[in-house]
C-alpha cells in the first residue's frame, strides 16, 4: 500500500558516503513505484555521528540507512531494536518513529543470506570462514547460520576482536564459531565450502585485501561484500581460479527491500532491471 504523503526524505549516512548506491538505488525504486520521495547522501566523521542524526530527524526525516564505519554507533544511539540488530551488536537502518524515538534495525544479515543463496546455495553443515571483526562481520555471522552453516571461522588483523566477536555471537547461533588471526587463513581454508570477506579492504579508496586462494578448494565460493567496485582484487582472483563469485551487489540490493518499505511505505522487488541499471553506474564510474 502506497503512502499518500508526499515529500518523503531519508538518508544514507557513512564516511565515506561518496561511493553508496543507495541513493540511486532507491530512487529507482521511488520512480518505479512513483512515490514522491528522495534518499539523501550524509557524508559524517565518527566524531559527528550522533550530531548529524539528532539533524536530520529533527528536519522531518523518516529514518537513515547507514553504512561504514557507523553500523556500531547506530545500535547505540538508538531507543529499541530489533532482534538481528541486537545479536548483532550494529544496525544499518535506524527509523525516526514518530514519538521522536529511534529504532534500530539490521537487514544486512537477511540481505546477505539472500543474496548468497541465489548463487551458492545452503551451506547445510559446511564450513565457512569470514573475515572482518566489525559490525558487518556481525551480520555475516547471522547470515551464514541463516544458511545453515555447521562451523564458521573468523577471522581478524586482530585476533583479541575475533574472540571478542565469537563470544558475543556464541549464544545465539548454533554454528561452531571459531576465531583466529588473518594469518590462520592457510590453516583452516582447506575445509572452506564459503569465503566471506565483511571487511572494507578492497573497496574504492582502500588498499586490497592480499590473499592468496591457493589454500582454497576449487569447489568453494567466494563473497566480498564489497560492490564498489564490483569485482575487487579478491573476486577477479576467485575468478580465475573459477571459484563461484559472489559480489556485494546482491546483499546491497536485498538489505534495501526493508529499508525502503520502512522509508516509503511500499515494499519494493529485486530484479533484473534494478542490477542491470545499478552495474551501469558502477561501470560509469569506473
Amino acid at each position: 500500500m502506497k503512502l499518500t504523503g508526499k515529500g518523503r526524505i531519508a538518508g544514507i549516512i557513512g564516511w565515506p558516503v561518496t561511493h553508496s548506491l543507495s541513493p540511486l538505488l532507491h530512487g529507482y525504486w521511488l520512480e518505479e513505484l512513483g512515490i514522491d520521495g528522495a534518499m539523501v547522501p550524509l557524508a559524517a566523521q565518527a566524531s559527528d555521528f550522533a550530531k548529524v542524526i539528532q539533524g536530520v530527524r529533527l528536519a522531518g526525516f523518516t529514518g537513515v540507512n547507514v553504512t561504514v564505519p557507523h553500523k556500531e554507533s547506530a545500535f547505540a544511539i538508538a531507543h529499541r531494536h530489533d532482534t538481528a540488530a541486537g545479536m548483532a551488536r550494529a544496525a544499518n537502518l535506524l527509523v525516526f518513529d514518530a514519538d521522536g524515538t529511534i529504532s534500530a534495525r539490521n537487514t544486512d544479515a537477511g540481505g546477505l543470506a539472500a543474496s548468497l543463496r541465489e548463487k551458492a546455495g545452503a551451506l547445510a553443515g559446511k564450513t565457512a570462514v569470514l573475515l572482518g571483526t566489525g559490525g558487518a562481520a556481525r551480520g555475516a555471522v547471522l547470515a551464514l547460520e541463516k544458511l545453515g552453516a555447521g562451523t564458521i571461522h573468523i577471522l581478524g588483523r586482530n585476533e583479541v576482536r575475533a574472540s571478542a566477536l565469537a563470544g558475543a555471537m556464541a549464544p545465539h547461533v548454533r554454528a561452531a564459531l571459531k576465531p583466529g588471526a588473518l594469518e590462520s587463513w592457510t590453516e583452516v581454508a582447506g575445509g572452506a565450502a564459503l569465503l566471506v570477506n565483511a571487511t572494507s579492504a578492497g573497496m574504492k579508496g582502500q588498499p586490497p585485501l592480499g590473499l592468496d586462494l591457493s589454500p582454497l578448494p576449487a569447489t568453494a565460493a567466494v563473497c566480498d561484500i564489497v560492490y564498489n567496485p564490483l569485482e575487487t582484487v579478491l573476486l577477479k582472483d576467485a575468478v580465475a581460479r573459477g571459484h563461484v563469485t559472489i559480489d556485494g551487489l546482491g546483499m546491497l540490493m536485498h538489505q534495501a527491500v526493508p529499508s525502503f518499505e520502512a522509508f516509503f511505505g511500499t515494499r519494493p522487488q529485486v530484479t533484473d532491471g534494478l542490477r542491470a541499471a545499478l552495474v551501469k553506474v558502477l561501470r560509469e564510474r569506473g
